[in-house]
């Protein structure tokens, strides 16, 4: 109870503070001037919100894991809400994505990190006595995003790029707990990955979930509508319900990009919401309709109310053209 008002005093300080304010001067928008939300998820895994994508915490006598870093903004009460849960360094940010609000703030706090062994590549890797930074974990296609290395600029700086990359999973064993990073292909988009904390029985999903609209589908960077329904399909065999005291808290915790925390039977609703509109535009195909006439059938009917928006960087129209897109891709027809 003291260290949560302990997190709460700090955050609240910060949220006022100048560097907060400066932020939200510089048109950072609203959430700069909020108080991060920090919470327990289960076991050695917390949760932080309000800077972007959720950032999820493992803390131990190892150090400190994280999953994704945030879209930047607010990197400095990021790291004072860390520093609130644990006193041992940041070992790790493993990103789920390329996706600038869950990679956004890799620099800055991989910065304020050190790497077992002096691996993490931020500064002066190597040199005896140097803080080095966390070691940054990615799919290689998200290594291959950020740095651009074809000749085009880079979206993002070095020091925010991963230091080591996988193909298809990699495992970790800190803090006394398993952590696997599996690969989810052509969801999101071609990088996805989701980290499970074995022992805390807590699973980071990243963009392949967001509760509070419909799935992003980045058809252009790799993503289908088929491998996100894969991947929610992986999750939910994955995850266990809280059977049979069902009654009772328990079971596999799921946090998704954006959002309140999953339980499996959520995941099971996203997961059949998803499917049904796959289905829907897939049969209007099928009737040879053009994209207009598919938006114009309101495929989503019955989830927009939920899901659904307007306006913003993620709207329903684009959800819909992008589940079409993805269907003719495949040659659905």
């Amino acid at each position: 109870m003291q260290r949560t008002v302990l997190i709460l005093l700090v955050l609240t300080w910060l949220a006022i503070s100048g560097d907060d304010q400066g932020a939200l001067a510089a048109g950072q928008g609203p959430d700069a001037a909020r108080p991060l939300e920090v919470v327990k998820v289960a076991g050695q895994v917390h949760l932080i919100a309000g800077d972007g994508g959720h950032i999820a915490v493992q803390v131990g006598p190892d150090g400190v894991v994280l999953v994704d870093s945030g879209a930047g903004r607010r990197s400095s009460a990021v790291l004072a809400a860390i520093e609130a849960l644990s006193d041992r360094p940041i070992r790790y940010i493993i990103n789920t994505s390329a996706h600038a609000d869950h990679v956004g703030g890799n620099a800055a706090v991989a910065a304020a990190g050190e790497a077992l062994g002096g691996g993490g590549g931020a500064t002066a890797a190597g040199v005896a006595g140097v803080r080095t930074g966390a070691a940054r974990l990615a799919h290689e296609n998200v290594l291959l995003r950020m740095s651009a290395p074809h000749g085009e600029p880079a979206p993002f700086p070095e020091a925010a790029w991963p230091t080591e990359a996988f193909i298809d999973r990699k495992n970790l064993y800190l803090n006394g707990e398993a952590i696997q990073v599996i690969h989810m292909p052509a969801a999101h988009s071609d990088g996805d990955a989701v980290v499970f904390f074995r022992r805390s029985d807590v699973m980071v999903i990243g963009h392949i979930v967001d509760t509070t609209r419909f799935p992003v589908i980045d058809v252009e960077k790799g993503g289908s509508i088929q491998g996100e329904i894969d991947a929610l399909n992986f999750l939910v065999e994955l995850a266990i319900p809280p059977t049979p005291l069902v009654w009772q808290p328990g079971g596999t915790q799921l946090i998704p990009g954006r959002g309140h925390v999953l339980e499996q039977a959520d995941l099971v609703e996203y997961r059949d919401m998803v499917t049904i509109v796959r289905d829907v535009v897939q049969h209007l195909i099928g009737k040879g309709m053009t994209l207009e006439q598919v938006q114009e059938a309101e495929p989503t009917a019955g989830y927009t109310r939920r899901y659904g928006a307007d306006s913003g960087s993620w709207t329903t129209r684009m959800f819909v053209e992008a589940v079409y897109a993805s269907l003719m891709k495949r040659g659905t027809r």
